[in-house]
């Protein structure tokens, strides 16, 4: 039996994708005989990285509390994987976007002073990971192709791809029904106000969707659909509960899924596991490792006429959804938490 941390940094009261890896692989090195838990630290706001590098640079992983050695850490997110410890393994979420792929976004929201300070802090945030994530990690290991391709983009870094598999959750089959379903943190980058938008379409007129999750694009997605009259067919659920998401994706037709470069996409995963496929987009990034356009899903670009036409073919079409979504249950299920535990686990190492 190994004793095993999984590190993740957090912001206080935001449970992200993360969270959600963390726990079932925490859930899954147990199942595998091991002794493992969940440690949290801090994950700061803008300005405020440096301090959280720092914390958990200094945070103590090499023995537990009871004085045990600690055999291995795998680590997720920015910044915890400056936590040091001899076995080190980081299973790359990502890092600060905002420094990498999303920098053009939040660059030209700045005033020219802000410009100039947010640049030193890339330079700096960008270094900084690329010596912890070469020198400070044993082994590299992506969640996504997209993570990877980051990866090697930005930091000139090599790794490999362990998609994680669907959280641990009582997924079936309850038909194919007469609404599509969106999952997600509503937030600008999951772009739900283009769904909407494709509902309004003409072609789209006969959908019905049901949306679900919370996130601060949540009052502006409520004004948008009654401005666009789709109050009679679109519907805003507010949080999920396990028991809620899992009973929506056993009962829609299909999933609508299409954010702007995705690090991975759990939903697209749980639709899969729950035999229904998936909408995404041509830039959508992880969601197209597993959605074949017309084999496990529709693959459209990003743009409210072609996700509105893809919306109606699913709708129109019930046996091409179920066709669809049942050869991307057989291909998910290829996707399993003992052999992504193998896959994370070093070998192990001599006793002290």
């Amino acid at each position: 039996m190994a004793v095993v941390l999984v590190v993740t940094s957090a912001p206080p009261l935001v449970d992200g994708g993360h969270l959600v890896v963390a726990r079932a692989l925490e859930r899954a090195l147990r199942e595998a005989g091991h002794r493992a838990e969940i440690v949290r630290t801090p994950s700061n706001r803008f300005g405020r990285q440096a301090a959280a590098y720092l914390a958990n640079w200094m945070t103590d992983v090499g023995r537990t509390g009871d004085g045990a050695r600690v055999d291995q850490v795998i680590s997720l997110r920015y910044p915890s994987y400056a936590v040091r410890h001899p076995r080190h393994v980081c299973w790359l979420n990502h890092t600060m976007r905002e420094y990498y792929d999303l920098w053009d976004q939040f660059s030209s929201r700045l005033s020219r002073r802000g410009r100039m300070k947010e640049t030193v802090r890339r330079t700096l945030i960008r270094a900084t990971d690329t010596y912890l994530l070469r020198r400070r990690v044993t082994r590299l290991v992506a969640q996504s192709r997209t993570v990877q391709e980051r990866l090697a983009r930005y930091n000139g870094l090599r790794a490999s791809v362990v998609h994680p598999p669907p959280p641990p959750r009582p997924y079936r089959v309850d038909g194919y029904g007469d609404y599509l379903f969106f999952a997600s943190r509503l937030s600008p980058l999951k772009r739900a106000d283009l769904v909407l938008a494709a509902l309004a379409h003409p072609s789209a007129r006969h959908v019905r969707c049901v949306i679900g999750g919370e996130g601060e694009q949540l009052p502006d997605l409520r004004r948008q659909a009654h401005a666009l009259d789709l109050d009679g067919r679109v519907t805003f659920t507010g949080h999920l509960d396990d028991e809620s998401l899992v009973t929506h994706l056993a009962r829609c037709r299909g999933v609508i899924f299409v954010p702007r470069s995705e690090d991975y996409g759990f939903v697209t995963v749980e639709a899969f596991a729950s035999g229904k496929p998936v909408i995404t987009a041509t830039d959508s990034g992880g969601p197209l490792e597993f959605v074949r356009h017309g084999e496990t899903g529709l693959v459209v670009a990003p743009e409210a006429a072609a996700i509105a036409e893809a919306c109606a073919r699913l709708m129109d079409g019930r046996g091409d959804a179920e066709r669809m979504g049942q050869q991307g249950q057989r291909e998910v299920a290829a996707l399993t938490w003992p052999r992504t535990v193998q896959a994370l686990l070093l070998p192990a190492s001599t006793p002290d």
